[in-house]
């Protein structure tokens, strides 16, 4: 029975190791700071953390398929540097001589767009030749961050407020708070736009099917995939993801 208890325990501690180990970093820094346990602190922290979670919420649907994507970060850095680039430089047309400058509801969908693409592109690899989602998404991943330093030179943009006679101003409004009342400083807008999209996946995961996968279902029954067959008992320790795997 203790030995029973012993190994419910030490998984509990495995599934949830993440979670331990950022409560006992908030309660370190809370004492050894303070500053760190404050409201604005809070706030910032949230922020920043959002541009992970956003793209944690598709990392989400790769994972319970058995898959994996290694490319994010990447395709991050590649819209950063193409949206930087159009704000303080411009698209230049050299054969008519002009320079065009978007405004930033269209720069916004142009990254979009790069970044569906490029997933496109990865899924089309994976699913057509069969080929494994770590070996496609490192190639990716290479590629995406080889054109972002050619987009760049290796540098970053200085400013990207853009200008109002060229109507490409409004990037920093991602930059922005809401909610402010009184003496609270406001939520950033990252943070919002976080939640509706992890609710709007939540939503999804619980109630619809995609690409005939039932995702209650791959939730819920616990159908572990093995990415080695002779190591089957030490993955299913390691690795328990709850996937539906079409017959």
């Amino acid at each position: 029975m203790n030995k029973k208890n012993n190994s419910s325990l030490a998984m509990t501690l495995l599934k949830g190791r993440t979670l331990f180990v950022l409560i006992i970093l908030f309660i370190f820094f809370s004492v050894a700071a303070d500053s760190f346990c404050t409201v604005n602190s809070l706030l910032l922290v949230c922020k920043h953390v959002a541009q992970y979670g956003i793209l944690g919420i598709g990392m989400t649907y790769v994972i319970i398929t058995g898959g994996i994507d290694l490319s994010v970060g990447s395709v991050v850095g590649l819209s950063g540097m193409i949206a930087g680039g159009l704000i303080q430089e411009g698209l230049t047309l050299q054969f008519a001589g002009v320079t065009l400058y978007f405004c930033v509801p269209i720069i916004t969908v142009i990254c979009i767009v790069l970044g569906i693409l490029v997933g496109m592109l990865n899924g089309w690899l994976v699913a057509k030749f069969k080929l494994a989602p770590f070996i496609v998404t490192l190639g990716t991943m290479y590629i995406c961050r080889g054109f972002a330093n050619l987009r760049s030179g290796g540098n970053t943009f200085a400013s990207i407020k853009g200008s109002e006679a060229l109507g490409n101003q409004g990037i920093m409004l991602f930059d922005t708070r809401i909610f402010k009342v009184g003496s609270f400083p406001g939520i950033p807008i990252a943070a919002v736009l976080f939640l509706i999209l992890a609710l709007i996946a939540a939503f999804v995961l619980k109630k619809h099917r995609l690409a005939g996968i039932s995702w209650p279902s791959a939730v819920m029954k616990r159908q572990h995939v093995f990415l080695v067959s002779k190591s089957r008992k030490i993955l299913s320790w390691f690795m328990r993801f709850p996937v539906h795997v079409p017959r």
